[in-house]
């Protein structure tokens, strides 16, 4: 089974505040540990708000905002991770990738590289950037509609040329199969099991992997999340396919 353990922003990261390093060794080990393993597939972390956009696009009208922004509708539907020469150029796929879609919410974020954390210096030259495209959840995606999805992603990838690359598409079973780490009263937090109407914070970065059932997906979170610190909501969710 393949699952996506996804965590959300919390203040500090809203602020712009550099990379804790404790985290980034931490989570580093953590990630390194389950590749040797064959559990973590892929994964990734993005910018604050401030630097994202959302495409929204209804009845064949699309309109762009800039961040930053606070939580609004968040539940994710899928998600495509894109390479283009920049955030304008990131934005003219979503458009095109909301031509498949129709009515949809777009969120363009992007993605932090090593050089972001100062793992490695940043190669020099004009190299396309990273960006995640999260397709936010519709009325009639709870009830599923992946193929419709997947299609869209095939058609975004068909119309690329050599300075853009779609890099990998999910997407997401519905939240009714899913559970969220939550915070709670006096500063517990505990699982909650789907589905959810929404989710009011934004999307920090996520984790693909490949597990035998969604116990030991919460198992792992929960190393994740002890990273992260106390006040980090977490998703598990399934993935199609």
């Amino acid at each position: 089974m393949r699952y996506i353990v996804m965590h959300k922003v919390d203040d500090y990261i809203e602020s712009g505040g550099p990379a804790k390093q404790e985290i980034i060794e931490q989570m580093g080990a953590l990630v390194q540990e389950s590749i040797k393993s064959g559990i973590f597939t892929n994964g990734a972390g993005l910018h604050r708000s401030a630097l994202r956009a959302r495409l929204r696009c209804r009845g064949g009208d699309c309109t762009v905002t800039r961040g930053p922004y606070s939580g609004e509708n968040e539940l994710v539907a899928s998600m495509a991770m894109i390479s283009a020469k920049s955030m304008d150029a990131a934005i003219g796929h979503a458009k095109t990738l909301a031509q498949s879609l129709g009515d949809c919410e777009i969120e363009i974020g992007p993605v932090v590289e090593p050089w972001d954390l100062g793992l490695m210096p940043k190669p020099e030259g004009n190299r396309p950037e990273r960006f995640l495209l999260l397709c936010k959840a519709q009325g009639g995606d709870e009830a599923g509609s992946a193929a419709r999805q997947g299609a869209a992603f095939k058609k975004l990838a068909e119309g690329f040329r050599n300075d853009a690359a779609l890099l990998t598409a999910e997407t997401l079973g519905p939240s009714s199969t899913g559970s969220r780490l939550a915070a709670g009263p006096k500063g517990k937090r505990t699982w909650v099991d789907g589905p959810f109407a929404e989710s009011k914070e934004l999307i920090s970065g996520f984790s693909l992997l490949s597990l035998p059932s969604k116990a030991d997906a919460i198992a792992w979170a929960n190393r994740y999340a002890a990273i992260l610190g106390d006040d980090n909501e977490v998703d598990v969710r399934e993935v199609d396919g």
